[in-house]
């Protein structure tokens, strides 16, 4: 059967517990059966408002950051000068003294990495707005730097929350924004681009891969870009702009002349189409499905209504989403149950559909770095591939055991089993199911669990383990029935 290419909505009567459950999954990171009969009684025009106009939401609850803005603070006028005079007169104790500072300041700002990771994975599995941490995640992984060259856990942090700020408004805000972020154009060496010597880092990323995407633009149009964002710096934590270093001679870019600076480079490829429809395919890849090199017709149809939709609410990014997540070719049943959980959606979607403990939060950050996805590290700017880059045989023991580790608190590596195992019950996820028949409660995780369908052998190997004794599903049984649910392949999907 093919694919609904269409973007008008889904017939009311058409949005059930499985379409909730979908749009839980890809609009957030899951949710359990009792956020979804909520869901279903808004219907869903009123669920999909819900889930992307977030900021009604209340979140005041949420953990706040602890970040502190000088944790790599340069050195004042007179440490510098203290400084200077200790190489010259090769006072060794004295340049000691400086290299330790920086080595502790240093080791303070990993401290305060590992503090951020975890207070928004927190995020992640808490909020009751999943949308915003799923958007922030895509600009993310979009508008990619990492802390490994940025070596500044505040910056980071302060990129965030400029993600934050405009993750479901204009994405030409987040465009303007992001070159006058301290942390991109750290990362992308503008503070070195200077008249004298252009730095063509920032504007060829800016082109391929934030705005355009290859074959849109020309090697001119870089290095012309390039001129535009001369002077574009920063001291400490806040954008400078080093006037003159600035090159205010005329450049022309995409054929469009002038004094042109940053500003101006921005707005000339908002007027793009090319932006537009590059833009819509990275909320598809992110929102409806892993697209492959060979991109399928019926992607790139409802990519380009996307893209219409941009351009005509002038780069708004919630009612392109709205109207994503209520269209008939989101719910497709080709689309549902298809797209490859990240490390991320994976732990914060299991704690969130099953009510497990949390557990140790600095074992989970890990494991997700270990499965390909470490908070404020992307691998490059071009941030993370996803789709198959996430699942190989390394990730995948990874993946089942952290399922396993979650519900039950064992470590693989550890022997044996401790009073841990007690802390979660999970009877709660039966609780208003009337058939009490081990086939019906069988029927009912998986449909929590798994997002499409599963081979008939497999029901038929979880009814055998509930039968194996006297049938009855209690709190041990329950236990392994989802460690059995969640080491299934179909559970690394949504």
């Amino acid at each position: 059967m093919a694919i609904s290419q269409s973007l008008s909505p889904l017939r009311p009567d058409q949005f059930g517990p499985d379409q909730a459950q979908h749009l839980l999954n890809r609009a957030g990171f899951g949710g359990t059966t009792a956020q979804v009969a909520e869901l279903v009684e808004m219907g869903l025009r009123e669920a999909v408002k819900h889930l992307v106009d977030y900021r009604q939401v209340d979140a005041s609850s949420l953990p706040k950051p602890q970040a502190d803005a000088d944790i790599i603070a340069p050195l004042t006028p007179e440490q510098r000068q203290r400084q200077a005079a200790a190489i010259r007169a090769g006072n060794e104790a004295e340049i000691a003294r400086f290299r330790a500072l920086r080595q502790q300041r240093k080791a303070d700002d990993r401290r305060q990495l590992e503090h951020l990771q975890q207070w928004w994975l927190q995020r992640m599995i808490e909020s009751p707005r999943p949308l915003e941490e799923k958007l922030v995640l895509l600009w993310h992984s979009h508008f990619a730097t990492n802390h490994r060259t940025v070596e500044d856990s505040f910056l980071m942090f302060k990129q965030n929350l400029l993600l934050r700020r405009h993750a479901n408004g204009r994405f030409s805000d987040l465009a303007f924004g992001i070159i006058r972020d301290p942390a991109m154009i750290r990362f992308l060496d503008n503070h070195a681009n200077k008249k004298q010597k252009p730095n063509e880092n920032l504007a060829r990323e800016l082109m391929e891969l934030f705005t355009l995407g290859e074959g849109n633009y020309t090697e001119n149009d870089i290095k012309q870009g390039a001129r535009a964002l001369t002077g574009y710096s920063f001291y400490d934590n806040e954008f400078q702009f080093m006037d003159h270093e600035h090159d205010e001679k005329p450049k022309r870019i995409l054929g469009i002349s002038g004094t042109l600076n940053g500003e101006d480079f921005v707005r000339i490829l908002l007027k793009q189409k090319a932006c537009a429809a590059f833009v819509c395919y990275k909320l598809y890849k992110h929102f409806v499905a892993d697209i492959p090199d060979q991109m399928p017709r019926e992607s790139r149809s409802v990519i380009l209504q996307m893209a219409r939709s941009l351009r005509a609410t002038d780069y708004r990014i919630a009612p392109v989403l709205k109207k994503l997540f209520m269209s008939r070719h989101f719910y497709d049943t080709a689309i549902v149950g298809s797209k490859i959980k990240s490390p991320l959606q994976l732990i914060a979607g299991t704690i969130r559909m099953l009510g497990t403990p949390v557990r140790d939060m600095s074992l989970l950050i890990d494991a997700a770095g270990t499965m390909g996805q470490t908070l404020f590290n992307p691998p490059s700017v071009a941030g993370w591939s996803g789709g198959n880059t996430w699942i190989n045989t390394s990730t995948l023991f990874i993946r089942q055991n952290l399922a396993t580790y979650l519900i039950t608190g064992k470590l693989p590596y550890l022997d044996g089993w401790t009073r841990r195992q007690l802390d979660y019950d999970p009877t709660f996820l039966t609780e208003g199911v009337s058939n009490r028949s081990p086939e019906a409660l069988i029927d009912h995780l998986i449909k929590i669990l798994i997002a499409g369908p599963i081979p008939a052998q497999r029901r038929t190997q979880l009814l055998a383990f509930v039968n194996e004794r006297d049938g009855q599903i209690k709190k041990d049984r329950m236990i392994g029935l989802l460690m059995l649910i969640t080491a299934m392949p179909e559970y690394q999907l949504c």
